[in-house]
């Protein structure tokens, strides 16, 4: 039938035809015959892993948390259900290149329990979660979790309390956080030993690493990866939705050990005051006294430029937006400014949004974004412009002024620009394509392109920067952000030595991380996790892939240029349902690029009526035959069908 729709395609409309021959490329990759490589594991999320079939089926059981504490009193978990799950996607067990398993999470602080005045580590818990390994004989994957995420138990609620335990804002509050339905508490990315939180995070570490170690080689044969940590970034407002905040942004760590660091690595890098001084142009008198950058410019009193910070005091400007391009008219997007080329602009990047709002558009990754840096242009305006290459033609797609402004905050008019109050819009709008031309000659600048041309068949929008963005370059910003990102690297080292030390193989040790910039709308500022995705780290790269990214072109190269091989993604979800195929097409993309193993995020052994009535971002991600929300149902089948080879 797919077969018969690609020949047919010239005599459908544009819209349906873009959806078809989308169709036919995923259909036709997804049923090429795979080529011979290790095995490749699909090892799903599965919740409810200590909720007994007693429990599951006992319809006097309303109660979740009840339900599962039954199971644990008497020494159960659900094997019995994770093994008919896992043989429902399998059937006649692992085999073949693909094979399918499970992931295994242990919440390190949430398996404490408290005893006397202070706290032990439940053992009975951590052997019934590690029971699962001898009665599951499937291929498993071991998520060792203590990051922002752990919380589920008493002690991570006592350790929330001190504030020692805690990443904080620059008011010195801690951020105050929930993911949907999950509790989240900011820890701290410290990995000061004699903090509290880490004395119990790393102390379970290495209880359940020794637990591993102590089991029958049968069962730890059946490990094929361990991830560490979990998710490792800082944090902003609103955690749901504020990652793709630019205004009026709110970081971590402001903590006093934090920026006492900072200080200290300051020191470190200029060797004295006076050196940072002469590459900053400041007046610092002393390393004690330089301030960990916090204020906006705008609307907070500050005693000294040094301390401005927002989401552009690093000196860059994203430019971005999206673009639909389904008969791939657009070669190239290029990046100009003040009528100069700057460099191709990155396009292929996640737009899940675009996706879900914008029915025609079947294929998520339609995101462009170049993050310009701007700390070397000289104050005033500049013309930002987007030109797509079409064949030999060039279009101006986007364009925008923006404002670089000074230390001083000389003046430089947002509302006309200075020298052209007295021309006249000719009935265009303020910002319309004749005004910006008068603008530009009164300024000296000349266009790439003599006038907007229309580009037939294409839909695209530019996001930011907005019109007459203002700008302000701190150079001690850029260097506050490259300490944050260090303190998400230095956490995720002290994760992987005790792992090590502890006696984990190097070679099956993976990080559990997310790649922001993938997201063309995200502010990675917010994240600060650059340095953990460079090369040459110690571990297996473990990258979480959701929505486009999980078979995306500008992901491919991303890894390639960091030669990023052997990975797995410990999260994954395409997330999508306007394609045929899409998800099978996701599973192939894994494979051919060698994918240790994937973990689709999720199944659930849970009843209906012991889950959550409400539905929400997590709940929708639930694969099942009948949840046709996020593509759901076609992700089932598709792991299913893909596990036969």
């Amino acid at each position: 039938m797919l077969h018969l729709m690609c020949s047919l395609t010239r005599s459908l409309s544009l819209r349906l035809a873009a959806v078809v021959v989308l169709s036919c490329q995923v259909g036709s990759v997804a049923g090429a015959e795979l080529p011979t490589r290790k095995p490749f594991y699909i090892v799903p999320t599965v919740a409810g892993l200590l909720l007994c079939d007693e429990a599951r089926t006992n319809q006097k059981q309303s109660n979740l948390a009840r339900a599962q504490a039954a199971c644990e009193r008497n020494g159960k978990n659900n094997s019995a259900a994770l093994n008919r799950l896992l043989d429902e996607l399998e059937p006649d067990g692992p085999k073949g290149q693909v094979q399918v398993g499970y992931l295994l999470t242990l919440q390190l602080l949430s398996l404490y329990k408290a005893h006397g005045t202070g706290w032990v580590i439940d053992e009975k818990r951590v052997d019934d979660l590690l029971r699962l390994l001898t009665e599951v004989k499937r291929p498993v994957v071991v998520y060792l979790q203590s990051t922002h995420f752990d919380t589920q138990g008493p002690l991570p609620l006592a350790l929330a309390k001190d504030p020692r335990n805690l990443s904080l804002f620059a008011d010195g509050k801690p951020p105050q956080l929930g993911y949907f339905s999950f509790a989240i508490a900011p820890f701290t990315l410290s990995t000061d030993a004699t903090l509290p939180v880490n004395e119990y995070r790393f102390a379970a570490l290495r209880f359940v690493i020794k637990r591993l170690m102590a089991m029958p080689a049968e069962a730890r044969d059946r490990i094929v990866g361990i991830t560490l940590a979990g998710e490792i970034h800082h944090f902003f407002p609103d955690f749901e939705n504020g990652m793709g905040a630019y205004e009026d942004i709110r970081v971590t760590d402001y903590s006093p050990a934090s920026v006492e660091g900072f200080r200290r690595m300051l020191a470190t890098r200029f060797g004295s005051v006076e050196k940072l001084n002469a590459a900053m142009g400041f007046s610092e008198t002393s390393f004690a006294t330089v301030p960990a950058p916090s204020k906006n410019i705008r609307k907070e009193a500050m005693s000294r430029f040094s301390e401005h910070y927002d989401a552009w005091a690093d000196g860059y400007l994203p430019v971005s937006g999206w673009l639909f391009d389904p008969d791939n008219r657009v070669n190239e997007l290029l990046l100009y400014v003040d009528g100069k080329l700057v460099a191709p602009m990155p396009r292929g990047l996640n737009r899940l949004d675009v996706y879900r709002a914008v029915e025609e558009i079947s294929n998520p990754n339609v995101g462009f974004r170049y993050d310009l840096d701007f700390s070397a242009l000289p104050v005033g305006r500049h013309l930002a412009q987007v030109v797509a290459v079409s064949g030999k033609e060039r279009y101006l797609l986007a364009e925008a002024l923006f404002l670089v402004v000074g230390r001083d905050q000389a003046k430089v008019s947002g509302d006309i620009p200075a020298g052209v109050q007295g021309l006249k819009t000719d009935g265009w709008s303020f910002w319309g394509s004749a005004f910006i031309d008068k603008v530009l000659r009164k300024l000296g600048f000349s266009r790439p392109l003599p006038k907007h041309v229309a580009l037939p068949g294409i839909r695209s929008w530019l996001d930011m920067p907005r019109p007459l963005q203002d700008v302000y370059y701190n150079p001690l910003a850029r260097e506050w952000n490259r300490y944050r990102d260090e303190q998400s690297l230095d956490f995720m080292k002290a994760f992987f030595n005790t792992a090590r030390e502890a006696g984990l193989p190097t070679e099956n040790l993976f990080s559990h991380q997310i790649i922001p910039r993938i997201n063309s709308s995200w502010n990675p500022q917010l994240f600060a996790v650059e340095s953990t995705l460079q090369s040459n780290l110690p571990w297996r790269p473990g990258i979480n892939m959701y929505g486009g990214a999980t078979n995306s072109t500008w992901l491919r190269s991303f890894m390639r240029e960091r030669n990023l091989q052997d990975y797995g993604a410990p999260e994954f979800h395409p997330q999508q349902w306007k394609r045929a195929g899409a998800a099978m097409a996701a599973l192939r993309e894994q494979y051919d690029a060698g994918a240790r193993f994937i973990s689709p995020m999720y199944f659930s052994l849970v009843p209906d009526r012991l889950k959550s009535k409400e539905e929400d971002g997590v709940s929708r991600m639930e694969i099942r035959p009948d949840n046709p929300k996020d593509g759901s149902d076609q992700f089932y089948q598709a792991i299913r069908d893909f596990a036969k080879n």
